[in-house]
């Protein structure tokens, strides 16, 4: 390589001076930068095209700086207000995401365990898992849902409580906006650990707390703003990560903020335009001499138009329109403003507006297919794992504290059910890919947000019942095919074989 080549210059420029180990490398020129760039990344060259481009290096922490979240949170929280598609799509993700509620079971080394989870259904199916008192556990779940959607997290606190409270267990879970963590608070941290925006941190990076206020920094009530450390396995930050090491996440809204206020303001500019185009202004317009002839007239000139009216004008008079502007457009505009809303949220355009005026059953359950996929990866990649297992952990140490044995015990969560789009199609192949192997009956149970051991417990009564009462019916396929024949066509009454005797 020639020495004094182009790019024996630019390694010179990062290579450490002699003697000093720490001197920092000279950065490379702009025009070497955007000579080497240009020639294999465009969107890494400087160029007019790129000019006013945003090419920062930070963390995801330095980008959600607490000035920029406050601000994110508040704008969000004011589209959900009032504008009716930000509250479609917060209703809409959260109603798929959570539904009804994420149900479970607690399994003890793989088998139900019917008397801790009745216990379980007992405390979170009624309004005693709340701090409040308001909601149970599954509406826990959707107001979570919600917020993580808008302010971009959730945090949930347990709450202990005494024997004397008369709970089923002793804890109760309260549900704080993200806004309770004091993200002013960025700092070294003892043991090596870092403060990174509130949230205490240790050596390697493990969430060992989170400083929180007493009460909402935003309350009407005139309170303090000191701050107190709270234990992680206290609280449950939910949220969905964007980027790897982010302490929080940002509301699900910041692609789209400006083009909601954006597509806002060209619906009141819209609005505007059709009430000026609905006046109808007119002007008389008289020959000469023609003003003196009316106002000596007794007759009333044409003041006004109004729907219907005739009116017979003085001679020589000229009646002009004036030409308000048009409002054409605004359909074409809307839908596209809207498609690119709906990208930017993840949702379906179909779900977002209610407009199902383009949609054929193809594209529908393409669409509703790819939303399913994100469903399934918010619920399982971090709403129950942030969510429901540390809830599901609080009741088994709650439960614990009573002296109850908890040794090898979990709980399984299912997902709420959704509704098939073509039963004559799903149905047939749940069958088919049971029959191979490819599913278990139990997962397909599961699929449909149902609990496996209700419904087969469920199942097994009715089937007795039928034996009891002597029915056959072509829903019982252990005495009938599909078809509708007999499983033991060779018997004048389809009764299973019974069990042969053991030779003595």
């Amino acid at each position: 390589m020639a020495a004094g080549s182009p790019l024996n210059r630019l390694l010179q420029m990062f290579r450490k001076p002699a003697g000093d180990p720490v001197a920092e490398p000279k950065a490379p020129h702009r025009k070497h930068i955007r000579r080497g760039a240009k020639a294999e990344f465009d969107g890494a060259s400087f160029s007019p095209r790129t000019h006013g481009w945003k090419r920062n290096g930070r963390d995801a922490n330095a980008e959600l700086h607490p000035a920029a979240m406050y601000a994110l949170r508040g704008i969000a929280r004011e589209l959900v207000r009032n504008n009716p598609f930000a509250e479609r799509a917060v209703a809409g993700i959260a109603n798929n995401m959570v539904g009804a509620g994420i149900t479970f079971q607690i399994r003890r080394n793989g088998v139900l365990d019917k008397d801790l989870t009745a216990l379980a259904k007992k405390h979170f199916e009624s309004t005693d898992c709340d701090a409040e008192g308001r909601h149970n556990f599954y509406g826990l779940q959707l107001i979570a849902a919600r917020e993580i959607v808008t302010g971009g997290a959730a945090v949930a606190r347990r709450r202990w409580r005494k024997k004397k409270d008369g709970l089923t267990v002793p804890f109760q879970i309260q549900l704080l906006e993200s806004d309770y963590i004091n993200m002013m608070l960025s700092a070294p941290s003892v043991g090596g650990g870092v403060r990174m925006q509130g949230v205490e941190l240790d050596a390697i990076g493990r969430r060992t707390g989170y400083w929180l206020y007493a009460k909402h920094p935003g309350s009407v009530l005139p309170l303090s703003l000191d701050t107190s450390l709270i234990p992680a396995n206290d609280v449950a930050h939910v949220f969905r990560a964007t980027r790897p090491e982010a302490v929080h996440g940002p509301t699900w809204f910041a692609p789209v903020i400006v083009r909601m206020k954006d597509f806002g303001d060209y619906e009141d500019a819209q609005l505007v335009r059709q009430k000026i185009a609905s006046c109808y202004t007119v002007f008389k317009i008289g020959e000469d001499g023609s003003d003196e002839e009316l106002e000596d007239s007794d007759e009333p000139g044409l003041e006004a138009v109004e729907p219907g009216i005739i009116e017979t004008l003085p001679p020589g008079t000229d009646v002009k329109f004036a030409e308000p502007p048009g409002v054409d457009g605004y359909d074409a505009y809307s839908r596209v403003s809207l498609h690119a809303i709906a990208a930017g949220l993840g949702v379906p355009y179909e779900l977002l507006t209610g407009d199902l005026s383009g949609v054929n059953f193809s594209s529908g359950r393409m669409g509703w297919l790819e939303f399913q996929r994100s469903i399934d990866s918010w619920q399982w990649n971090f709403f129950i794992p942030q969510f429901c297992v540390p809830a599901g952990q609080w009741f088994l140490d709650a439960v614990a504290m009573t002296g109850q044995d908890v040794t090898g015990c979990e709980f399984v969560w299912t997902p709420p059910a959704r509704e098939m789009i073509d039963p004559a199609t799903e149905v047939p192949a749940n069958r088919d890919a049971v029959r191979a192997g490819q599913k278990t009956p139990s997962q397909v149970v599961r699929e449909r947000g149902e609990d496996p051991e209700t419904f087969f417990a469920e199942f097994a009564a009715d089937m007795k019942r039928f034996d009891d009462l002597g029915l056959v019916l072509d829903c019982d396929p252990r005495r009938v095919t599909q078809v509708g024949n007999s499983t033991y066509p060779n018997r004048p009454d389809p009764q299973p074989p019974q069990p042969t005797k053991k030779a003595a």
